[in-house]
């Protein structure tokens, strides 16, 4: 799995979109018990702040120690530093796996046997993420622009799985329906650029031309914004859940 937020930990935490509580209410009435659950490539801990508060134990892992170093903590909740296809845990041990905008890094085959080792009978893997950002006309075709013109060479190859909307990862599970979910929040300038920033595309590019493609978009997105403070906008969510 490649690394890729390790070098902006904090922003990501402070930038990253979070799930909404209807996401994890549909899933929770999928699973079969509540005793442990794992979250993989757990990042900043965005996904097991919801699972904490429903199973009695929760692990999560990162190959990143600094993306731990900013995650979420709570006091049934357990940290380490361990790749999503090879962990240390005992076979049949969750009964919940989740994984959040991170499955296109994994190597599929693996992660997957891996998945079918640790869960437990009637156990659930769900896999999210979620899509481009949405907003009013005039920010999506600076973003638009932004994410295709300017990054558009910069993207690492797995982004083509979120751009599919996750339905062509290979998916060897007993699928389970799921609502289509958004999340939608307010932004001011700081904040959806600070977002943007964050786009493993924007490291690529500064590391291949030694130039910041964000001064750019930035003054673009302020004339936007004009005397206005913020602008709504949404991520569609991508799901993908089933058992073995």
């Amino acid at each position: 799995m490649k690394d890729r937020f390790s070098h902006d930990s904090a922003g990501y935490a402070n930038f990253r979109p979070d799930y909404p509580e209807s996401v994890f209410k549909e899933l929770f009435k999928l699973c079969a018990s509540f005793g442990t659950a794992l979250d993989v490539a757990t990042g900043n801990g965005q996904v097991v702040r919801h699972l904490t508060g429903k199973f009695k134990q929760v692990k999560a892992t990162d190959i990143s120690g600094q993306q731990i170093k900013y995650a979420y903590q709570a006091s049934n909740l357990e940290y380490s530093i361990q790749p999503a296809e090879e962990s240390s845990f005992s076979d049949q041990s969750f009964d919940l796996i989740t994984v959040g905008q991170a499955v296109h890094w994994f190597d599929f085959n693996n992660f997957y046997a891996e998945v079918k080792r640790l869960l437990k009978p009637k156990g659930l893997l769900a896999i999210l993420g979620y899509g481009l950002i949405q907003s009013e006309q005039n920010f999506d075709l600076i973003i638009g622009k932004f994410y295709t013109d300017i990054l558009g060479n910069y993207w690492d190859l797995e982004r083509k799985w979120i751009d599919e909307n996750y339905q062509t990862i290979p998916f060897p599970f007993r699928e389970v329906n799921f609502s289509n979910h958004t999340i939608a929040y307010s932004w001011n300038l700081d904040q959806l650029t600070g977002y943007l920033q964050t786009w493993s595309a924007v490291k690529n590019y500064k590391n291949q031309t030694g130039k910041d493609p964000m001064p750019q978009v930035t003054r673009e997105l302020e004339k936007a914004f004009g005397e206005r403070k913020e602008v709504k906008v949404s991520f569609p969510i991508l799901a993908r859940v089933g058992r073995v």
